[in-house]
C-alpha cells in the first residue's frame, strides 16, 4: 500500500507534564513496586526492563519522538539490567545510576565548553522564554547535581544493604531531584522563563 503523505508529515507532539512524568518515572516506580511485592531485585530488574521498553514505545507511538535522554536511559537499563539478570548479580543495576549521572553530567559540561547547550536541545520546548544565560545556569546546576548524585549513589550502594539502597532511590534520590528542579525556578523566572499556571518545571530523566 502507498504511504499516507499526511501521516508521514504529521509533526511530533510535545507530551504534557503528566505524560512526561509517566514516561520518565513510570518504569522506575514499576521497579520499586515489583521489588516491594516480591522482595527480589532480580525480578524487579526484569520488570524495569519491560517497563522502560514500554515507555520508549509509548513515547514513539503517541508523540512520534523519543528524547535523547530517554533513549540513553533506556539503553542503560536494558544493557545493565540484562547483565544483572544474566549473572544474577545486583551490582550492575546498582551502579547504573552512577554511570548514568556521570555520563549525563559530562555531556552537559562538554556542551557548555563547546558552546552547544545539550540541555536546551533536549528540553528547549519545556522552558519557554528562557534566555541563553538562563540555559547556561540551568545546565551548570544540573551538571553539578548529577555529579553529586553519582557520588552519593556510590557511597550508598557500597556501604549499605540492597533494601536501604532501594529505599534511598525511592525516598531520597527522587524527592531530591524534584526539590532541586523547584529550587531552580526563581532563577529561571529571572532569566525569562514563562511558567504556565499549575505547570511544574520538567526534570531530565533520572532513571
Amino acid at each position: 500500500m502507498p504511504r499516507d503523505p499526511a501521516a508521514s508529515a504529521r509533526p511530533q507532539r510535545e507530551p504534557s507534564a503528566g505524560a512526561r512524568l509517566l514516561i520518565d518515572l513510570g518504569p522506575l516506580v514499576f521497579f520499586f513496586g515489583v521489588n516491594f511485592l516480591t522482595g527480589d531485585i532480580i525480578q524487579a530488574t526484569i520488570a524495569f526492563m519491560v517497563a522502560i521498553t514500554a515507555a520508549l514505545l509509548f513515547s514513539k507511538l503517541k508523540y512520534r519522538h523519543i528524547s535523547p535522554l530517554l533513549w540513553f536511559s533506556g539503553f542503560m537499563v536494558l544493557v545493565l539490567g540484562s547483565i544483572t539478570v544474566w549473572l544474577n548479580d545486583e551490582t550492575f543495576i546498582k551502579i547504573k545510576p552512577t554511570i548514568y549521572y556521570t555520563i549525563v553530567a559530562a555531556l552537559l559540561v562538554f556542551g557548555l565548553k563547546t558552546g552547544r547547550n545539550l540541555l536546551k536541545m533536549v528540553l528547549g520546548a519545556a522552558y519557554p522564554g528562557l534566555s541563553d544565560e538562563g540555559w547556561r545556569a540551568l545546565t551548570r546546576n544540573w551538571a553539578l547535581f548529577f555529579l553529586a548524585m553519582a557520588v552519593v549513589n556510590e557511597l550508598v550502594w557500597r556501604t549499605t544493604s540492597t533494601d536501604f539502597w532501594i529505599g534511598f532511590k525511592l525516598w531520597g534520590a527522587l524527592p531530591a531531584t524534584f526539590v532541586f528542579a523547584l529550587a531552580n525556578v526563581p532563577m529561571l523566572m529571572r532569566h525569562g522563563m514563562q511558567l504556565e499556571a499549575k505547570e511544574e518545571p520538567p526534570v531530565p530523566p533520572t532513571q
